[in-house]
């Protein structure tokens, strides 16, 4: 459906170009969007790899495995139906850091790989379960303590400072994060 909204947009504005005589400056936003998306992947490139090393470094290393045992009792609040030292247990650690620091394309494939692990657990598979959906809401609102794709974007766009969003970053996520929890402990129960 999304694919079909998408393509309308574009199909109509390239019409409506056609018609109001500017076709050749379409053409041209479009090339030099190209290229500017390009550069920020690249440029994001290097930030994510460096990141996803470290984690991967982290988990071969064992520290993540030590940093689990030291969160469970706040992962045992909130996902109490993952049975202790569960695989799922290790990659909802490894999303959530990699969300506190601001790298939440790497952390994509934790999150579905704790999805993955977390619906092993799942008896009923046409439904979400509690951890689920609160592992959702988490990974969504994620508390980022350092935001490094925000900040590499503001660097490469010449801000003054670009870490002045630090602060402002933290006290918003830790509030949307408080909020969503609340909500989802608060509906579990009628579930």
């Amino acid at each position: 459906m999304l694919n079909t909204i998408w393509f309308l947009l574009i199909f109509t504005g390239i019409i409506y170009s056609v018609f109001n005589g500017t076709l050749v400056e379409i053409n041209n936003v479009i090339l030099k969007e190209a290229q500017e998306g390009v550069m920020f992947c690249i440029s994001i490139m290097g930030i994510m790899s460096f990141w996803l090393g470290i984690m991967n470094v982290a988990e071969k290393s064992g520290l993540l495995k030590q940093f689990s045992k030291g969160l469970r009792p706040i992962t045992r609040f909130l996902f109490p139906d993952i049975p202790k030292d569960h695989p799922a247990e290790r990659w909802i650690v490894m999303n959530l850091i990699a969300n506190m620091f601001g790298i939440g394309n790497g952390a994509t494939a934790f999150g579905l790989k704790a999805m993955e692990e977390m619906d092993s657990l799942n008896r009923h598979k046409k439904r979400a379960t509690n951890a689920m959906c609160m592992f959702l809401v988490i990974n969504m609102s994620s508390v980022q303590l350092v935001p490094l794709t925000v900040l590499k974007i503001r660097y490469d766009y010449g801000s003054a400072n670009p870490s002045e969003i630090v602060g402002p970053g933290i006290l918003a996520t830790s509030i949307s994060t408080i909020v969503g929890i609340v909500a989802v402990k608060l509906l579990e129960k009628r579930y």
